[in-house]
């Protein structure tokens, strides 16, 4: 079989792994439909705030992995190829493989296309395809906990890291030598666009942090023990 048809059959795959509503099962396995409460979200921000924080890194690495794992195939792939014999098409199949990860979690096929807002998944993406995302991914992560841990608000890493990816693509790519253009444009093409994806996904949290109401990470051990007590009593 040839590469393009392999990543074809994986940009299918991928949608469907996508599309599974981690933050949901995990919710349904605790008793809890996390979309009845918090931000009624699937995402690992709300599954974090309606069932505990473990439960945020529980469904934040399932969804990563969402991403991570297409990726890790297409980029062995794509890397089985010669740097010279990579065309633009090739790229797309690539960068494909994630877009449709991405597309999957923020609009399953699953629950009638009403997902997450891609932030975990996305992270997955760029970890995957190798090499020419991984170090910007790894460097934008940083950034994403740095922002947490400065404010507290989850939305405000994700938004500001999701700003920053495709630039810090664009500079890692100059200082190691990489091509940005020619049949790579492809991949700066779509970190602009998942970029602008996440931002869109968070126009709601940007709201509620223009006025004062997003809620930061240290209110949800409070929150999720009144879900809890709320749903037991239900």
């Amino acid at each position: 079989m040839s590469p393009t048809n392999k990543l074809l059959i994986l940009c299918v795959i991928s949608y469907l792994v996508g599309s599974i509503p981690f933050g949901l099962i995990v919710g349904h396995l605790r008793g809890i439909d996390i979309r009845l409460h918090g931000s009624k979200n699937i995402g690992a921000t709300n599954a974090g705030r309606v069932l505990g924080g473990r439960f945020f890194w529980i469904v934040f690495l399932l969804d990563l992995c969402k991403g991570l794992v297409p990726m890790l195939f297409a980029s062995s792939i794509v890397n089985s190829i010669l740097m010279n014999e990579r065309t633009m098409q090739i790229h797309w199949l690539w960068i494909g493989v994630g877009t449709l990860a991405m597309l999957g979690h923020v609009f399953p096929i699953y629950l009638k296309f009403r997902g997450g807002k891609g932030v975990a998944t996305s992270l997955g993406i760029v970890l995957g395809l190798w090499p020419y995302f991984t170090f910007a991914g790894a460097i934008v992560f940083i950034i994403f906990t740095l922002v947490v841990l400065i404010t507290k608000y989850i939305s405000l890493g994700s938004i500001i890291s999701a700003i920053c990816f495709p630039i810090v693509y664009v500079l890692l790519s100059y200082l190691r030598g990489w091509p940005v253009f020619g049949p790579q444009t492809p991949l700066l093409i779509v970190a602009c666009l998942l970029a602008l994806l996440i931002v869109a996904r968070h126009r709601m949290n940007v709201r509620r942090l223009l006025n004062g109401s997003e809620l930061k990470v240290t209110t949800r051990k409070k929150e999720s023990a009144e879900v809890v007590r709320t749903t037991s009593h239900g």
